[in-house]
């Protein structure tokens, strides 16, 4: 008897916005957490049901058991028959289902599946429910203690799931309990964990990335001479004064030094680098086009901008009364709360450039997981 791990990698990762699977996290992706987590649980090999996107992580896995790679379905529940008629089993293995965004699931959680379905034929890893439940329609209240929140793993007779799966035409069953309940007979839960939650939202994510990450903090810094015939603008905000900063952009410092600040936490760059101000391209872009492409940058890296910081060096306009609007702008192209943004002024006492008039400087702190 050996058990077979059925890893799912076949997600589109749409309310996620990049690939949650093999996007880094902190180290690791969780896709090779997941497999990891099935190797050394008690799983003598892996059947990985893939697409395009997660195929290259697929293959690159380095885990101490035998790997098959097969393609994905449209569905889940195609995904699972895609795989387990992959795996080549034989008379009393065991398949061990588990959805790869589940890569904080405990190791005690998988045996506990395991070793129930080689005494039971059925290990499913289940939760209490903890809160209230309503049928939506009737308002009617359910007993929650008669019900569970199910997981992955759910470890089966491989045989039997594999019936049981063959035998349904409903290719989008989301769980595969309710396929073995219908099919083959009642199931055993096991012990789950909070730590086996699914990465399905940003919230989600945000979640993940605490769990494994250190904040990393990023400084940037910028300045502009202060010119005739230009406009002045700062957090996206075009404000009234005689003068505005010279740039190959809009000139907006206050963004500038933010997306450095953006780009030195996650180790991507500058904006010197990425928007070189010899491209014609740039020339007179708003500086919010460029912040962005710059949050962009950071979520397919899979990095969380939690907040940011930026003061604003210079004498005169007063920028107090423009700060709002520019924190919302700078909230909405990163996609963040208006907390997590922090705009401040201060002026030099009519020492140095700035307090002469002569530019408008910007430092920005900005801290991401």
């Amino acid at each position: 008897m050996s058990c077979i791990g059925i890893l799912l990698c076949g997600g589109s990762s749409q309310r996620m916005g990049f690939n949650k699977l093999t996007a880094p996290l902190g180290g690791e992706s969780a896709l090779q957490r997941s497999a990891a987590l099935l190797a050394q649980s008690g799983c003598h090999r892996l059947v990985i049901a893939v697409t395009e996107d997660t195929r290259p992580g697929a293959e690159a896995l380095n885990v101490a058991v035998p790997v098959t790679i097969c393609a994905g379905g449209e569905t889940r529940g195609q995904s699972v028959l895609n795989a387990l008629r992959a795996a080549d089993s034989q008379p009393g293995d065991i398949a061990v289902i588990h959805d790869a965004a589940r890569c904080f699931q405990t190791q005690a959680a998988v045996r506990a599946a395991i070793d129930s379905a080689q005494r039971t034929g059925s290990g499913v890893a289940a939760l209490p429910m903890a809160d209230s439940v309503f049928e939506r329609e009737t308002q009617r209240p359910l007993d929650r203690s008669k019900m569970v929140r199910t997981q992955t793993p759910q470890a089966f007779r491989f045989d039997r799931i594999l019936s049981a799966y063959e035998q349904t035409g409903d290719q989008a069953a989301t769980d595969d309990a309710a396929l073995y309940a219908k099919y083959v007979g009642p199931v055993t839960f096991t012990p789950g964990s909070e730590l086996g939650r699914k990465l399905t939202t940003p919230e989600d994510w945000a979640w993940a990335k605490a769990m494994v990450s250190v904040p990393r903090t990023g400084m940037g810094f910028d300045t502009h001479v202060l010119g005739e015939g230009r406009k002045l603008i700062l957090g996206g905000v075009e404000i009234p004064f005689e003068k505005g900063l010279v740039a190959h952009s809009d000139g907006d410092v206050l963004l500038h030094a933010l997306m450095d600040a953006l780009l030195g936490a996650t180790s991507l760059g500058d904006i010197g680098h990425l928007f070189p101000d010899r491209d014609p391209q740039y020339a007179g872009i708003s500086s919010r086009v460029l912040l962005r492409q710059v949050a962009d940058c950071l979520r397919e890296g899979g990095f969380t901008v939690i907040h940011v910081d930026v003061t604003v060096i210079c004498q005169r306009p007063k920028l107090a009364p423009y700060f709002p609007q520019a924190r919302q702008n700078i909230a909405a192209d990163l996609g963040i709360s208006e907390d997590g943004v922090s705009l401040k002024a201060t002026t030099t006492e009519g020492m140095n450039d700035e307090g002469r008039g002569l530019c408008i400087s910007a430092q920005a702190v900005a801290t991401v997981l």
